[in-house]
């Protein structure tokens, strides 16, 4: 049962209806029912008396979500359990996206981060059973790879692990610092939350359309209340799942200009075309003659001279690296929960929750692809490649015919462990009718562990007659290898000591360990019947700890020993490209086979073999490549905050909110690795204080109509790392890669100041009938402080201008060179700017409706969100790219219709995303990186056959959504960087509930 908060309620009797309200979101999780377990505490006889509202189900979860809305001061929304255990969610994120404003982004075609009115994971932060902390995880390189930042990875956790997500959209004193988009809270259940003996089990059994395998999920719960007045309670529960699917589809690792600046240096021009491209050099083998060693300029033809010409231009953007592949992604998620509470008193609780959860994955790539594309002339790249046929259309080379081009079939093999553990306790004491106080201490380690990434190259060098063609479909082209790729014949094993590129063996373990840990204690003191004086300290700390291990020299490989050929070291990927790859399209391969080089070269012994190319010693800091995944930040923060609550009326109207201040102390340490002396320690501290006051304020002009405004100062801590560029914001240090082929070097700040923004908030939201609501919410942030990496190409003689030890002369050697192009980013504040939109959101079952449509009900939002950032585009900031906030789309909305009667429930779910920007300004001469749109469909049914048995169905991903990301000008170009699916997912299953 669901009672409405009523004018005159108590403050006793107003807890005993929320303790109320988690009983029931308790009965809901795994499917326990609508049976809530009332209240205990009985309300004193002067409290109205209310009128009970009676619904069931997934009804009952939604009306309680919206209850919990309806009478907090502050902006929230709230999911309880039935509406995540019941509803066709693989993980918490899936559920998230479902709350007005909020957007998630998907790794492996699952949710892993969210985004709240614009604002990216970094913005947002989260608390599990009411501690903050942070879960990371690996993923692939176009979503990021490792987490080793601030973000949180909802991937981790299995939904069914917790009974209620709020997210708070304003701030209020009493809630932790650290956020400009949101607080998302997790809860556990615990055993008070529904008294006396409870157990549920569910299986289901899942299957994937594209990978066409079986997978199986479980859950189960067991709780119990002891004692003569059930003083004593213990909750346990364990979910299990495990996901094996394919995700197939291209990539182009971004597109670069195909000549000039950012270029790899264009391609090789006909005989006698001036100005000769490339020049003449002893080194390569280029000349007047000769492209490269071996290789003749084309003839000067007419058809040959017009291709190069079409293609060889600075305003000309050609794919890095054109290729097909298929990732295969074999998950197992477990999670276990366990909870003790104890009462001792009517006036005294305490609570000890415990959550463990691991994700175990392994990911294996396969990709066929040409390397010459993204490669300069030291490395036998695109100064030797001759264009044949040429046509290019919105400033992309659509269509090429090429000789002299390298290919590579590439296998890469990630095992991927993360493990999270929290406990926490908590205790809670009324001293008095008037004075109450509540003290928690909390621990929450998140360690990732990457222990084998390891990737190994088959290649085929200068082939004649490749050709890309986007004519069709810019998001799938025709590609024309020029060779039999599935012929053990046609690839090489390119030892060392051969012509570039030689063949690799790249092993790079690696890992980041998250750690929180924190103590707060809190009073809150009845003034009178209105009034509610809280204060309270809260000190927590964070580490973030992450390494990384490189080989010496990953473009050296032995030589395959006597009687030992490339069919012994392969074998054949087969049936690629169901409904994605154009006719004549490759759709077999061979690949190399990891575990056959493995074996055969002793690859993990991290010794020296002792032949040539045979060092497989693995270093960190005193490796360049390796160095700037190996770091250390901690932060320790003290905040204290004073808070008044009131609940009053303001003419005759019901009037209530919040007023306080908050002051937060941070100190934070960072060290890490430069390039000086071969991996040289370092470190710096930085301090900043905040005071950050916040105001809320609810306003019933009429009844059932609340209007609501809220203001506030806050404030989110500087990014660590971004995951998807690799740019190091905090630690001060300075990283080289001067060995190619991707040139880059980074530059640390220690001295970043927090993002600063002033929050404005005012919505109405109008209770037109039971369980239904009508809402408008407008929002306005002013960004004061902004944090930008700037990227820019330099030689390597300008760096060594900047900081002449970390980028001494002496470490530019072999494949570097004084002129080579880096790609140096650092991190600096900015002026930011404002971000404004609104939401809106409609919800009611329609029982106004004849016969079966009065079964039925809507739940529908829509987000607008515009902001504009003047991002740097140089090292000065004399120019600027102007665009919106990153990982911010303009327009986003979700969709649910369900019916639901005493036996059968159905619903269908559509999501949609506007397309976003993820980098400003983009790498290899891109204004911008970003993901289309998406457009997401799932459903779920439920038949209860008797009291204790249901049939469980769950359809995920109905529009086999791809992830679309691009590259592009800003304006027209939108170049496909990845376009990659990974199938639907049904779940057919049952669940018990005793």
């Amino acid at each position: 049962m669901l009672q409405a908060i009523q004018p005159g309620m108590t403050r006793t009797f107003r807890r005993s209806l929320f303790a109320g309200a988690s009983g029931l979101a308790v009965a809901l999780s795994l499917g326990l029912g609508a049976g809530a377990a009332a209240a205990q505490t009985a309300p004193p006889q002067e409290a109205t008396e209310i009128d009970e509202i009676v619904v069931t189900g997934f009804r009952a979860s939604l009306t309680a979500g919206l209850d919990a809305k309806r009478r907090d001061a502050n902006v929230i929304d709230v999911i309880v359990a039935e509406d995540i255990a019941d509803f066709p969610d693989l993980n918490l994120a899936e559920s998230i996206q479902r709350v007005p404003g909020v957007a998630i982004d998907r790794d492996a075609g699952e949710g892993r981060s969210i985004t709240v009115r614009g604002l990216g994971s970094d913005f947002t932060r989260t608390r599990i059973n009411g501690m903050e902390a942070q879960a990371t995880a690996g993923g692939t390189d176009s979503s990021g790879g490792a987490n080793r930042g601030r973000g949180f990875d909802f991937n981790v956790f299995a939904s069914e692990l917790f009974n209620s997500i709020t997210v708070r959209k304003t701030a209020a004193a009493e809630t932790e610092e650290g956020s400009l988009g949101a607080t998302v809270d997790l809860q556990a259940t615990r055993p008070f939350n529904n008294r006396g003996f409870t157990m549920a089990a569910s299986f289901q059994g899942g299957y994937n359309d594209l990978s066409e395998n079986w997978d199986p999920r479980a859950a189960f719960l067991i709780s119990n209340t002891f004692g003569a007045n059930d003083e004593f309670g213990a909750l346990f529960s364990v979910a299990y799942s495990e996901r094996n699917i394919l995700e197939e589809g291209f990539s182009s690792v971004r597109w670069a200009p195909a000549f000039g600046t950012g270029s790899s240096g264009g391609f090789c021009s006909p005989v006698g075309v001036a100005p000769q491209n490339p020049g003449n050099s002893g080194a390569n083998g280029s000349s007047a003659a000769n492209c490269s060693t071996g290789n003749p300029r084309p003839a000067n033809t007419p058809g040959n001279v017009a291709a190069y010409n079409t293609a060889n231009q600075n305003n000309v953007f050609i794919p890095r690296l054109p290729r097909y592949g298929r990732l295969t992604h074999e998950q197992e998620r477990l999670g276990l929960t366990s909870a003790f509470q104890w009462r001792p008193a009517d006036t005294t609780l305490f609570s000890l929750d415990i959550l463990y959860s691991e994700l175990h994955a392994t990911r294996q790539e396969d990709f066929l692809e040409s390397l010459s594309f993204s490669r300069n002339a030291a490395a036998g790249g695109q100064t030797q490649v001759i264009v044949r046929e040429a046509e290019v259309q919105n400033g992309m080379l659509v269509y090429g015919l090429f000789d002299n081009v390298d290919v590579r079939s590439e296998s890469r093999f990630d095992d991927l462990t993360t493990e999270f553990l929290q406990y926490s306790l908590t205790a809670e004491h009324d001293f008095s009718d008037r004075l109450r106080g509540r003290a928690y201490y909390g621990r929450a380690e998140s360690d990732f562990d990457n222990p084998f990434q390891t990737t190994v190259t088959l290649d085929r060098r200068d082939t004649d007659g490749f050709s890309w063609d986007f004519r069709g479909n810019p998001n799938a082209p025709l590609i024309d290898y020029g060779f039999d790729v599935t012929s053990a014949a046609a690839w090489s094993w390119s030892q060392t000591g051969s012509p570039t590129p030689r063949s690799e063996i790249r092993i790079r373990p690696q890992g980041v360990d998250t750690v929180f840990e924190a103590a707060q204690a809190d009073l809150e003191f009845d003034a009178n019947d209105w009034l509610t004086i809280k204060g309270g300290v809260n000190w927590k700390t964070y580490g973030s700890r992450s390494f990384e291990f490189r080989r010496p020299d990953e473009t050296v490989v032995p030589a395959l020993p006597g009687g030992t050929t490339v069919a012994d070291i392969s074998n054949l990927l087969t049936g690629y490209g169901r409904n994605l790859v154009p006719a004549g399209t490759a759709t077999s391969w061979l690949r190399p086979d990891l575990d056959a080089i493995a074996t055969l070269f002793n690859i993990y012994c991290n010794c020296n073999t002792g032949v040539p190319g045979g060092d497989f010693t693995m270093s960190s800091f005193t490796n360049g490549n390796a160095r700037g995944g190996n770091r250390y930040v901690s932060e320790d923060d003290l905040a204290f905050y004073v808070q008044a609550d009131f609940n009053t009326e303001l003419f005759n109207m019901p009037f209530r909110g919040n007023v306080g201040v908050r002051q937060v102390n941070t100190q934070l340490y960072a060290e890490g690795y430069s390039s000086t002396g071969g991996g040289t320690l370092v470190f710096g501290t930085h301090e900043y204080d905040d005071t950050l006051p916040s105001l809320n304020l609810a306003l019933e002009p009429v009844e059932d109509l609340i209007v609501r405004f809220g203001v506030a100062k806050v404030m989110a801590r500087p990014q660590i790392n971004n995951s998807l560029s690799g740019a190091n914001y905090l630690v001060p240090t300075t990283s080289l890669n001067a060995t190619g082929p991707n040139f880059t070097a980074t530059i640390g700040n220690v001295n970043l100041d927090p993002f600063r923004a002033t929050t404005y908030d005012l919505s109405i939201e109008w209770y037109f009938a039971p369980e239904s609501l009508l809402s408008f919410a407008y929002f306005y942030k002013d960004i004061d402080t902004y944090i930008q990496v700037i990227r820019q190409d330099l030689p390597y003689t300008d760096l060594t201008a900047l900081n002449p030890s970390a980028f001494d002369p002496a470490f530019c050697s072999g494949a570097c060179s004084p002129t080579t192009i880096f790609a140096l980013t650092s991190a600096v504040n900015t002026d930011g700017g404002p971000l404004s939109g609104f939401e809106i959101s409609y919800q009611q079952p329609f029982r106004f409706l004849p016969g079966l449509f009065s079964n039925t009900g809507v739940q529908l939002n829509f987000t607008h969100v515009e902001s504009e950032i003047d991002y740097c585009n140089d090292a000065l900031c004399s120019t600027f790219v102007t665009a919106d906030l990153i990982s911010l789309s303009p327009r986003s909305w979700n969709a649910t219709l369900y019916y639901e009667d005493d036996r059968f429930s159905a619903r269908i779910s559509g999501s949609s995303r506007e397309g976003y920007i993820q980098n400003v300004p983009g790498r290899n001469g891109n204004n911008i990186e970003g993901k289309m749109e998406t457009f997401n469909v799932d459903a779920a049914a439920s038949y209860q056959i008797t009291e204790h048995v249901q049939l469980t169905f769950e359809a995920i991903n109905l529009t086999d959504e791809f992830n679309h990301q691009f590259v592009g000008d800003g304006l027209d170009r939108e170049s496909t960087s990845v376009y990659h699916h990974t199938g639907r997912q049904y779940f057919f299953g049952a669940r018990y509930r005793f």
